[in-house]
């Protein structure tokens, strides 16, 4: 261990620190049966005062063979011995049941959810894959976690779901439940489940199922039984024992449209719309600007209010313009970012976004986030400064350094090694609780 290094108390011991809401209990149960003790003692004076307890057995139970001394302290030691092995085996059988320790003494999975139950109140705000790595990071640290995640997916699964069904898009709330469960490697492995067509190649059952992932089709059974979305996050967040909140920005049916200027031959520079966020990305071209339909869409209330009592709001990571702005331009978000007292950060891409953020450095994402929500709203900017070799054939490069006006810039290596254009989630958590 580094000098000055805090050294995590041995195991057992953990049962003693402060806040842990053990060492009250633990003195009352002994105050208790010290009483019981003292009981037990003057039954026994009495029964051989009476005549009825023979004088051997008087002399072994009080221990007279024995110097005084002795005896207090033999009995003591006893004592202590049989009080902190019951209450040790007590602890195991009676909490097992309840606690997926991970193989972890007992001891040490409590001291962890202590120490995660008294963590900051942390406001996460985007989607995609992106946002569910921030997350993964978070839920060790915290369980004051609330992810508030966009409703604007239009593609895949999570689309035809939405225009069959009528519910908001559940992909990455898919995506963010599976990282905040308890047993996250067997959720995920089941909610990103996708079926397929038959062996066969004709149509049945499983055709009809084709490019659906189970965890969508899970959320969307959760919201049929509880009869609203908001209700089927709820069970569903219950079900898999997740640890947080996940929310919407909105439930309004809001469609995500982009304003992209191409260069025509003919007529030089020229803006079009592009409808639908799936479709924005294959565009092609430099997005001057997205917005929502219907525009003024009300922000869903537990979202505004997660922002107003949060200590850290998160915007990011995640796509841009497809990810984190359709939350932001929901009314009644930005207003409660304005308000909040809470530091708000934006954790900027590691990776340029194919058909949105090439060419665009850090200082760029800031003016874009300032072109549509306005000035002083983000208070620092968490940048990734690290810049490993990424793979040539996609042709993926790193999102450049350069420092925003006016505001913060915190960067350090954020990289995940085995994915060098994704962060990594533990080194991205530890850096937003260091700006706490």
């Amino acid at each position: 261990m580094q000098p000055g290094k805090h050294r995590p108390p041995i195991s057992g011991l953990k049962w003693f620190i402060p806040g842990m809401g053990i060492k009250r209990w633990l003195l009352l149960f002994a105050f208790g049966a010290t009483l019981l003790g003292l009981g037990v003692v003057y039954l026994i004076i009495m029964l051989y005062r009476l005549e009825l307890l023979p004088l051997a057995i008087y002399r072994l139970l009080t221990f007279q063979f024995l110097p005084p001394w002795a005896r207090i302290g033999t009995a003591g030691l006893i004592g202590l011995a049989a009080i902190g092995l019951a209450a040790r085996q007590l602890g195991k059988s009676a909490l097992a049941p309840f606690f997926h320790t991970g193989g972890l003494p007992l001891a040490d999975a409590v001291y962890q959810q202590r120490q995660r139950g008294r963590g900051p109140r942390i406001v996460a705000i985007g989607g995609g894959t992106g946002l569910s790595a921030l997350l993964r990071g978070l839920k060790k640290r915290t369980d004051n976690i609330t992810a508030i995640i966009t409703v604007a997916d239009d593609g895949g699964s999570s689309g035809r779901l939405r225009r069959e069904l009528g519910i908001p898009p559940p992909g990455d709330f898919r995506n963010c439940i599976a990282a905040l469960a308890d047993d996250e490697s067997l959720v995920t492995q089941l909610f990103q489940y996708r079926f397929g067509l038959p062996p066969n190649g004709k149509s049945g059952t499983n055709g009809e199922l084709a490019g659906h992932s189970f965890g969508n089709l899970f959320i969307a059974a959760m919201t049929g039984i509880s009869g609203s979305f908001e209700g089927g996050l709820e069970r569903s967040s219950q079900v898999l024992a997740i640890q947080g909140k996940i929310l919407p920005s909105t439930l309004a049916d809001v469609t995500l449209v982009a304003d992209v200027r191409e260069q025509k031959p003919s007529a030089g520079q020229m803006v079009r719309r592009v409808t639908g966020e799936s479709n924005i990305p294959k565009a092609g071209r430099l997005i001057e600007r997205v917005y929502l339909r219907p525009e003024r869409a009300p922000a869903y209330p537990a979202a505004t209010r997660a922002i107003l009592t949060a200590d850290l709001v998160v915007l990011g990571p995640g796509s841009l313009f497809t990810s984190v702005l359709p939350n932001l331009l929901v009314e009644g978000i930005r207003q409660a970012l304005e308000t909040t007292r809470a530091r708000v950060i934006y954790v900027c891409n590691i990776a340029e976004q194919p058909g949105e953020t090439e060419n665009l450095n850090i200082a760029d994402h800031l003016q874009v986030l300032e072109r549509h929500i306005g000035r002083n709203i983000v208070d620092t900017v968490l940048a990734n400064d690290t810049f490993p070799p990424l793979d040539e054939a996609d042709k993926t490069r790193h999102v450049l350094l350069g420092q925003p006006e006016g505001l913060p810039l915190i960067t350090q290596n954020l990289v995940d090694q085995q994915r060098p254009w994704r962060h990594d989630s533990d080194k991205l958590a530890d850096a937003i609780l260091a700006l706490q």
